[in-house]
């Protein structure tokens, strides 16, 4: 069984019983007060595990396995037996790299929590893209471009909505996900990088 499909079941599997029992998703959700004021560092790992509704859980999920897969096969492919060590460290360094800017900014606010694998995915599929930029990716199965179009587009609106600050989707966390992906990836396999260039320099839109 892929480490993939591993991650998914127990995220599924956690983010139920959690729904279940609010008491146990208060404990596993990514509160940068009680972090601080209490030591529980440990939330920056499990706020990954654990998802606002269905709906969270199912986006986050579906993305995961549809570039998980590609990328454990491929760290298999550059890393041997280590393949899936590298894997797993992406995903899960993916998840609390991504959650240390919202630690930073919301550290001193006891009501604010964060949780999703969001910054885990975003870190997958990037990546992917700086791997492979030209892979087109599709949003809602409908409209689709190439991973670096798509890149761009990702970071530059994931940093206009966390310079608003409305909502209640954490941007922060997609776009460092995002970017700790990207040098994640340049760092473990260098070679990507002129990789990159080489491959969308001969990109043409028509």
């Amino acid at each position: 069984m892929s480490i993939t499909l591993i991650i998914i079941l127990i995220t599924v599997g956690i983010s139920y019983y959690a729904w279940q029992n609010p008491s146990v998703l208060e404990k596993l959700v990514l509160n940068p007060y009680k972090v601080s004021q209490k030591n529980e560092y440990y939330r920056f790992v499990t706020s990954g595990f654990v998802h606002a509704d269905f709906g969270h859980l199912l986006f986050n999920m579906l993305s995961f396995w549809f570039f998980g897969e590609s990328i454990e096969r491929l760290f298999g492919m550059l890393f041997g037996s280590n393949g899936r060590i590298y894997f797993l460290a992406l995903y899960i360094l993916g998840i609390i790299v991504s959650d240390i800017p919202s630690f930073l900014k919301h550290r001193t606010k006891s009501s604010y929590n964060s949780l999703g694998a969001s910054g885990g995915v975003a870190a997958v599929l990037f990546a992917a893209v700086l791997y492979a930029p030209l892979l087109e990716i599709c949003l809602y199965f409908l409209i689709c471009m190439p991973g670096f179009i798509f890149g761009i587009l990702f970071i530059g609106y994931s940093f206009y909505e966390s310079r608003r600050g409305s909502g209640f989707v954490n941007h922060d966390a997609h776009m460092y996900g995002a970017i700790f992906g990207m040098l994640f990836m340049a760092i473990v396999y260098p070679a990507a990088v002129p990789g990159f260039f080489e491959q969308i320099s001969g990109w043409r839109l028509f």
